[in-house]
């Protein structure tokens, strides 16, 4: 395992569906990009533009949903504790699986690391399969290799369903 100090490409996916008191998912999730970047070992290096995308799951609101590459100093369990704690503080309440949430964050790939252990899982297990992730990934990682498939992010986001998942609007970093 690397030393916590070395510096890490990692890629996240970031959804939300529900407004809190920080405002609506666009300025919930651009926040939560801030957020991310003034935390100590984090650095945001790239985020794509937002995708409207139908909710899997129950029935509930559309969701916003994109992604980011970060240069991280985290071991990824120590980065998984971060994402928690900030979809926490933007009132993440988890109720049901695949529910509808105000913050969602998702550690996608930690370099070409596979990681099987509870609770983290690198590669992201359902991440190939989904549009509203491979799609935003595509955008800011399209040569990014997913380790397990050995594919390129841009293959994998042209073997997708991707009806529902439409472009939205460019982030702000």
């Amino acid at each position: 395992m690397r030393s916590a100090f070395t510096k890490c490409r990692v890629a996240i996916a970031l959804g939300s569906n529900l407004s809190s008191p920080v405002g609506d998912s666009l300025t919930i999730l651009n926040k939560a990009i801030a957020t991310l970047d003034q935390s100590p070992g984090i650095q945001v290096k790239l985020i794509s533009s937002w995708y409207k995308t139908a909710p899997v799951g129950p029935p509930q609101p559309d969701y916003l949903n994109g992604c980011a590459v970060l240069d991280v100093q985290r071991s990824p369990s120590e980065l998984l504790h971060r994402l928690l704690e900030i979809e926490r503080e933007f009132g993440r309440l988890r109720r049901e699986p695949w529910g509808p949430r105000t913050l969602d964050l998702d550690l996608l790939l930690y370099e070409d690391w596979i990681i099987d252990s509870p609770p983290l899982q690198i590669p992201h297990p359902r991440m190939t399969q989904r549009a509203f992730v491979l799609l935003p990934l595509a955008e800011i990682a399209p040569d990014w290799i997913e380790p397990i498939s050995g594919m390129a992010i841009a293959q994998l986001a042209r073997l997708v369903d991707s009806s529902g998942v439409i472009s939205s609007s460019p982030a702000q970093h």
